[in-house]
């Protein structure tokens, strides 16, 4: 925003508390996680679940069945709809005396991060795991909930009444409420089979650059479940956590453009997804699914991931060194054990998806860092068994096998 830009009183208090919140959010979450019962916190940290959220024990990748239902099919009974645009007490006065329409707009308008943009993204509607449900969505339909939703609470802890917005969604874990993009976080761990140990990274998300969770820690690579474009096809050939995944291991732990050009992501041909994919199959990478959880103060919904990477494969494609990034930085790795994760967890600045990924990583870590056998082994994620998703058109026809994908088309 120019400097010689006139501000009204209300623009100007917007961006008081806009500020405050970007500069205690950890603080602001841990104080709204207290408003829920421990037993719906996942592994201790503020990150919420829901029942059928938590699986006793880790999940492969592999196991999770998605489906996608366009907003349109006549076959399926939509949630209840998502509340209305938030109070007016959240929505800044213009000059002009209108208040802006959406929190999003507002955001664009008086402080937008470096990335902000309002692509499509698959909107979570039903989870009890393994069985994740999506429709489609746009990302500001979370920031339009999610943000204004923590902007509620940081202007009453500055002593605003309270607008009603989070009163109205009373749950973040209540999908039906709300607008749910969810996250795909992912634990990346290099494992040494020889000696046992591992070693991961964590991302300090750079306020100026992002438009969720500035100035704190998380996991990574963590990207929100979404096609690479907006035409039709991407729609379909993109509905795959994997694929996915590969585009945010390129763009966070690679340093690679999140521009794919305007046709079909060719994950068949691209070197990067296929070697990757080649490792998936032999057993050098191991995909792990640990929880579901929701953000106390933004509702940010994440699915926690583990990805056990064997250490030739990792350090033929990527590196354990410091250095920035598109979003943030990417830090020193640190050690995989105990008195690590609790120190970074107790003292440091950490979305709760990310604490509450750290602490369930360590207590299934033998599970995790197993070295698989013959039988073990995930499938191949050219099949449909690692994709493992139904797709149902407009109409509505349910099939009773996944479609078949063009891997060539993307």
């Amino acid at each position: 925003m120019p400097a010689a830009r006139a501000l009204t009183a209300s623009q100007a208090d917007w961006l008081r508390v806009r500020s405050y919140l970007q500069e205690h959010r950890h603080d602001l979450t841990v104080a709204a996680a207290a408003d829920f019962p421990a037993d719906r916190k996942v592994a201790g940290t503020p990150l919420l679940a829901a029942p059928g959220w938590q699986p006793a024990d880790p999940v492969p990748l592999q196991d999770l069945k998605l489906e996608f239902i366009p907003q349109s099919s006549p076959a399926r009974t939509e949630p209840a709809a998502p509340p209305a645009a938030p109070p007016a007490a959240l929505l800044p006065e213009r000059p002009d005396g209108t208040r802006y329409p959406t929190y999003s707009a507002a955001l664009g308008d008086l402080s937008a991060p470096v990335v902000f943009e309002n692509r499509p993204t698959y909107r979570l509607t039903e989870a009890a795991l393994p069985r994740l449900a999506f429709t489609r969505g746009r990302y500001f339909d979370g920031v339009d909930t999610g943000e204004a939703a923590a902007h509620e609470f940081a202007a009453s802890r500055l002593g605003a009444p309270v607008a009603g917005l989070r009163a109205r969604i009373a749950d973040p874990c209540d999908l039906g409420r709300r607008p749910a993009n969810l996250a795909i976080s992912t634990l990346t761990l290099r494992f040494d089979a020889a000696t046992g140990r591992a070693s991961f990274l964590l991302h300090w998300r750079d306020p100026a650059k992002v438009g969720h969770a500035g100035g704190m820690y998380q996991v990574l690579p963590v990207g929100v479940f979404q096609p690479s474009g907006d035409a039709p096809w991407h729609e379909r050939q993109d509905f795959s956590l994997w694929r996915c995944m590969l585009r945010e291991f390129d763009e966070e732990l690679r340093g690679r453009s999140e521009e794919y050009g305007p046709g079909p992501v060719d994950y068949d041909s691209w070197p990067f997804a296929r070697h990757m994919t080649a490792a998936l199959d032999r057993g050098q990478i191991r995909l792990w699914c640990l929880a579901l959880g929701a953000d106390p103060l933004t509702y940010a919904t994440d699915l926690l991931t583990v990805a056990v990477i064997d250490g030739p494969v990792f350090d033929e494609l990527f590196s354990l060194a410091p250095r920035g990034n598109a979003e943030g930085t990417v830090l020193a790795a640190r050690e995989f054990a105990a008195h690590v994760i609790d120190r970074i967890v107790t003292g440091e600045p950490v979305q709760a998806a990310g604490a509450a990924l750290l602490r369930l990583a360590w207590r299934h870590r033998d599970v995790l860092t197993g070295l698989p056998g013959p039988s073990d082994r995930l499938p191949t994620a050219r099949t449909p068994a690692l994709l493992h998703w139904e797709y149902r058109p407009a109409a509505g026809i349910l099939g009773k096998t996944p479609p078949q994908v063009s891997h060539q088309a993307g």
